[in-house]
């Protein structure tokens, strides 16, 4: 879905077909449909050009419109380029509702977006990928095939994953032996990626204070007793102990709610039962 296009593009024009141009990703905030996309680039071995949709937007009339021409050209210099919009639904809504918006400067952006895409030649090889948090409020015109025409829903992680994020932002800490990243990740079910590590964060936090203070404490008691200084003493804090973790998981909480995952996956059935589309799983 991805690697074709960008790699073998000359494939598609052998067989009659015009390449995918693009995909949306959508699901929960916090599941790496960012990351996903960046690691599709550098699969690719493709530049990565990565934009958010209200960065795009300015108070000038038709300065958005131009930021618009001006990214897509450097995707087309760029080439083999991978151009991913952040936050699509901010600068895609459909379009007709946004009366007051100083002159419907969103409908131009949309239509500036529409423009280019349709405009891209097969021989200037960029791929454009969509994420978003509201797939409900995306013009479906940008959705028609030759568009983004694959939408992919990214889940929140399953337990397997969870694990797999726990080591990725723990792989540069210290972490004591006893700590049971497996148990951890059964605990959060629910979380996101952006949940867990928040809790990795708060760990090593807790870790890191926990060690200034036995430092402060030391160097007061070699103050008041200077023969101790002669004594060479262990780390107090080594490694991120379990404790640490326990005491994070206290303040651990889910960034989405049961709710709202029912109405992702409820958009992902219609969705499924509509134009054959899949999740990613």
């Amino acid at each position: 879905l991805f690697q074709y296009p960008v790699e073998h593009p000359d494939k598609f024009l052998k067989f009659g077909m015009t390449p995918s141009k693009g995909v949306l990703f959508y699901g929960p905030p916090g599941c790496g449909k960012t990351l996903l996309a960046k690691a599709i680039a550098n699969e690719c071995q493709a530049n990565f050009i990565s934009i958010k949709g209200p960065e795009l937007l300015t108070m000038w009339f038709g300065e958005s419109e131009a930021n618009v021409r001006e990214i897509f050209d450097k995707a087309r210099q760029a080439a083999p380029c991978v151009l991913f919009f952040d936050e699509l639904d901010s600068i895609a809504k459909a379009r007709g509702g946004n009366i007051g918006d100083g002159g419907g400067a969103a409908d131009r952006v949309i239509n500036q977006i529409l423009t280019e895409m349709d405009g891209m030649s097969t021989k200037k090889n960029v791929f454009i990928i969509g994420a978003t948090n509201r797939p409900d409020i995306i013009d479906p015109a940008i959705l028609r095939p030759g568009r983004l025409d694959q939408l992919i829903y990214i889940p929140l992680p399953d337990e397997k994953s969870r694990v797999a994020i726990l080591k990725a932002n723990l792989r540069k800490s210290p972490v004591a032996k006893d700590v049971d990243l497996d148990f951890l990740a059964k605990m959060t079910n629910g979380f996101s990626g952006a949940d867990l590590t928040e809790i990795c964060q708060r760990a090593c936090k807790l870790a890191i204070r926990e060690s200034i203070e036995s430092e402060i404490r030391r160097e007061r008691e070699r103050q008041t007793n200077p023969s101790a200084m002669e004594v060479e003493e262990d780390d107090p804090v080594p490694e991120i102990r379990r404790d640490h973790f326990e005491e994070a998981m206290r303040f651990a909480r889910r960034s989405v709610s049961d709710n709202d995952i029912r109405k992702y996956e409820m958009f992902a059935q219609t969705l499924q039962q509509s134009r054959g589309f899949g999740s990613f799983r």
